[in-house]
C-alpha cells in the first residue's frame, strides 16, 4: 500500500517545473513535464522513506 503526500509544484521561469513537499522533508524533484516532475518526485520520495525507515 502507498503513502500519500502532498506536492507543490510550480513552473520555473526556464520552463521546468519544480516539485517540493511539505510532508517529506527532503523532497525536491525537476522536470520538463508536469508528469516527469510527478515520476521523478514518485522516485526521490520512496528513496527518502527508504532511508528513513532504515534508520
Amino acid at each position: 500500500m502507498g503513502k500519500i503526500a502532498k506536492l507543490h509544484i510550480e513552473k520555473l521561469p526556464e520552463g521546468y517545473f519544480l516539485a517540493t513537499s511539505d510532508d517529506i522533508p527532503g523532497l525536491v524533484a525537476q522536470g520538463q513535464t508536469i508528469t516527469k516532475t510527478l515520476e521523478i518526485a514518485r522516485d526521490v520520495a520512496k528513496k527518502l522513506l527508504e532511508a528513513q525507515n532504515a534508520r
